[in-house]
């Protein structure tokens, strides 16, 4: 039971570091221009290595991928791009709101993740840092909060 319950949950975690990777990547794309677009390909780089530890510490613990829950993951950032953002078409100042908004919950669920695994089984994962782990979400966290907080208050001050 354990073991089926580990399944699923790095299975779903997984699906969420699949749209974690997809929206961190069109968020920097929409903002490559900006200072926030320097940021954010920073972030891409570290949110695509968490989602390649994330695997590592499946593969580590006997965990197979569930294809079809990172499909949902990969389906669901997709249709995210058909929010209301007050524009017809392309990209508006409240899409970087959301995005982030987005981009920070995941970040924040993440956190939970290596908190959780570094509690439960840290004594099986000694190859992997998670304590840097968790400190490293923390601050994606604490960041994206602030970046989030800046896009909102420039977009309803335009």
């Amino acid at each position: 039971m354990a073991q089926r319950l580990l399944s699923i949950y790095l299975n779903d975690h997984l699906a969420e570091a699949t749209v974690e990777v997809e929206l961190a990547r069109r968020t920097r794309r929409a903002n490559e221009e900006s200072e926030l677009g320097a940021r954010l390909a920073r972030l891409c780089g570290e949110v695509e290595s968490d989602r390649d530890t994330l695997l590592a510490v499946m593969g580590e613990l006997g965990v197979r991928r569930d294809r079809a829950k990172v499909a949902a993951g990969w389906l669901a950032e997709k249709a995210g791009r058909l929010k209301l953002n007050g524009q017809l078409t392309g990209y508006s100042p409240l899409s970087r709101v959301l995005e982030l908004g987005g981009l920070q919950l995941i970040a924040s669920s993440r956190l939970g993740l290596w908190q959780v695994l570094d509690q439960a089984l840290g004594e099986r994962l000694t190859r992997f840092d998670l304590p840097a782990l968790i400190e490293r979400a923390d601050a994606q966290r604490t960041d994206l909060e602030r970046w989030r907080l800046d896009a909102g208050v420039a977009a309803l001050n335009r």
